[in-house]
């Protein structure tokens, strides 16, 4: 196994997101300070030329692709044909130049999504593709599977060390708190922080959580962006149709479906930990072969999680009693649940070395006092 230096050019795409931005913290407290990362407004994945041209420039000792268009079920439903294009793209691009520039390590992210929805659980890495997908997300899904393939393929064919890590659900430090776009527990953590906000009659409180994040709605073709400046009672009716009153909060489904969630950070942390100790040979069993006594290498990735679930009623009310707010929780059961269980087997995980250590309650309370001090600090900036 080839190892990286502490000198070594580390390119890590999609380094301003929530697993991106870690991964570059971690890379830095380790000592791995010559890391090289572009906005989408300096180098769009999309554009296969510019990103040779990156490669060509840059030369790359180690790839983590962290970038990706990613959302939740709501936009997952509506964007489909983005989700699969876009995220085929990027791949492409990005692990295509790793290989035509001689990267020595990349490391690439998918999701738990890539499994069936109805696989048994634990879900196991060796699940993979054997049964249909959650239509919600399928398109997505589709898209990471070819990902993790890809890495596969071409250590198989060319002997590189492309590892690929899917982690379950995650929240953390720039976390995305879009009312529409966002998962499911930062998407819930704002709306329980402004309903409360609301019902203190904190109006001050909630306009500066909306000139941090202003939110947008259409009425007859036309789209409208209400912020901190925006009339009190534009900014009620606005995000009354996201759910959010000063008594009131709905959420989506029945609040049954079980997920597993992991801190940010330490998604980070095993990332980096991945990139930097595990060789393809050690994802695999190549004494395992079939009737023709061919080695078949597939589902060499690796899940990343906590090996724990719990529903997501339970953590409506954590974050509830986190925020504060003291009103009545609403479940709208005419939208959907999406796939009702994904709880990883990170038993693969575990014998490479790397094991979570914050749990939920910690987490949401660390997460709710980052989105506080980011109000703050921006509101101390206008």
């Amino acid at each position: 196994m080839e190892i990286l230096e502490k000198s070594s050019k580390i390119y890590v795409a999609g380094h301003r997101g929530l697993v991106g931005s870690a991964i570059w913290d971690n890379l830095m407290r380790r000592g791995y300070t010559n890391l090289t990362g572009r906005t989408h407004c300096e180098l769009d994945l999309l554009d296969g030329a510019a990103v040779r041209a990156f490669f060509d420039s840059e030369r790359p000792d180690a790839v983590v692709l962290a970038a990706a268009h990613v959302g939740g079920i709501m936009a997952n439903l509506q964007y489909r044909a983005d989700f699969i294009w876009e995220n085929l793209q990027i791949q492409q691009n990005v692990i295509g130049e790793s290989f035509r520039h001689g990267v020595k390590r990349l490391l690439f992210l998918g999701s738990t999504c890539i499994y069936p929805r109805d696989a048994r659980q634990p879900m196991k890495e060796e699940y993979l593709l054997t049964s249909p997908l959650e239509y919600t997300n399928e398109p997505y899904a589709i898209a990471k599977i070819a990902g993790l393939k890809m890495c596969e393929s071409f250590n198989l064919q060319y002997g590189t060390n492309y590892i690929a890590v899917m982690p379950t659900n995650l929240y953390g430090p720039n976390d995305n708190f879009h009312l529409e776009n966002s998962h499911v527990l930062p998407a819930m953590l704002r709306k329980f922080h402004l309903a409360r906000c609301m019902h203190d009659c904190d109006w001050d409180a909630v306009r500066k959580d909306l000139s941090l994040r202003p939110v947008s709605v259409t009425d007859g073709g036309v789209r409208a962006v209400v912020d901190g400046n925006s009339a009190q009672d534009e900014i009620t009716d606005v995000l009354a149709r996201y759910g959010i009153t000063s008594g009131t909060v709905t959420l989506w489904g029945t609040g049954r479906p079980m997920r597993e969630f992991l801190w940010s950070e330490e998604m980070a942390d095993a990332s980096v930990h991945v990139l930097l100790n595990v060789d393809f040979k050690d994802t695999f069993d190549a004494s395992e072969k079939n009737s023709d006594g061919i080695a078949e290498v597939r589902n060499c990735h690796i899940n990343v999680g906590t090996g724990k679930e719990l529903s997501i009623k339970e953590v409506a009310e954590k974050v509830r009693a986190e925020t504060g707010f003291g009103g009545t929780i609403e479940w709208d059961i005419s939208k959907p649940d999406g796939t009702m269980r994904k709880l990883t087997d990170v038993s693969r995980l575990h014998s490479l070395g790397w094991h979570h250590k914050v749990d939920i309650d910690e987490g949401i309370h660390r997460l709710y006092k980052w989105y506080l001090e980011g109000i703050c600090i921006n509101h101390q900036a206008l």
